[in-house]
């Protein structure tokens, strides 16, 4: 059995405590704070039946390995997660939507990109191993509970991964400063793996050249780019507004 991991702040530990409350060893939570949002958890977190455990604040940072727990933190069991890419795509029975993120080291920005995958319903987010960064608390606090529920792959090698994709007929579309199309003159609606390289740099010019297509984001003001979760969400909530 994997080692139980830390979950902190209201919705990654809330978001556990609706989608699988058995999975929970304990809820360590600051009695001192007594406002509505503590009252309201602390009823779902009963309701439940699970652990309580009272924890002051200086408790709570070094289980959480930050200051940013809300006064919520939670020890839990990993969740079985899907165990490949290939088995996720065989068992959809709609047209693929994948988040590719290529280059993307900050924690921040790999939790903002999680959250808006969920929110647009992407099946998988996938990443290299050598160039990004895994799923740590940190990810997880700002992923709000997307890194529970969006299966997050990291592959040996990007380049191979999405060869294999295109032989499933995915569509690799890629995200670039200098593309002749926009994201919105392209069509969606099939499957599609959208590829986003990280601020600055971009993606790797092999993954670049791997991608069919390369489309750009519309840029109306003086900034060059927008942050890698941004652009995530302008391009993922594009595709579902085509696929209705």
């Amino acid at each position: 059995m994997s080692s139980p991991k830390v979950l902190f702040g209201f919705h990654a530990v809330g978001v556990r405590l609706k989608t699988a409350p058995q999975s929970i060893i304990e809820i360590y939570f600051e009695p001192t704070r007594r406002d509505a949002r503590m009252r309201q958890f602390l009823e779902k977190a009963k309701e439940a039946n699970v652990r309580l455990i009272e924890a002051d604040g200086m408790r709570l940072a070094k289980l959480a390995g930050s200051h940013g727990h809300q006064g919520v933190a939670a020890r839990v069991e990993p969740l079985a997660q899907v165990h490949s890419l290939d088995d996720l795509l065989d068992a959809l029975s709609e047209p693929p939507l994948l988040l590719v993120l290529d280059g993307v080291t900050d924690p921040h920005n790999l939790g903002a990109c999680l959250r808006v995958a969920d929110g647009a319903g992407a099946h998988a987010v996938i990443a290299p191993k050598d160039h990004a960064v895994g799923v740590n608390a940190t990810v997880a606090k700002v992923a709000s509970g997307a890194a529970e529920t969006v299966p997050y792959f990291m592959v040996t090698n990007l380049a191979r991964t999405l060869g294999e994709l295109k032989e499933r007929n995915i569509w690799c579309i890629g995200t670039s400063d200098d593309a002749p199309k926009t994201i919105y003159q392209v069509d969606l609606k099939g499957p599609t793996a959208l590829v986003l390289g990280a601020e600055g740099e971009g993606m790797r010019q092999l993954t670049r050249k791997t991608c069919d297509e390369l489309v750009g984001i519309p840029m109306k003001g003086a900034v060059e780019s927008l942050n890698v979760s941004v652009a995530s969400g302008v391009c993922l909530y594009e595709a579902l507004r085509q696929r209705g």
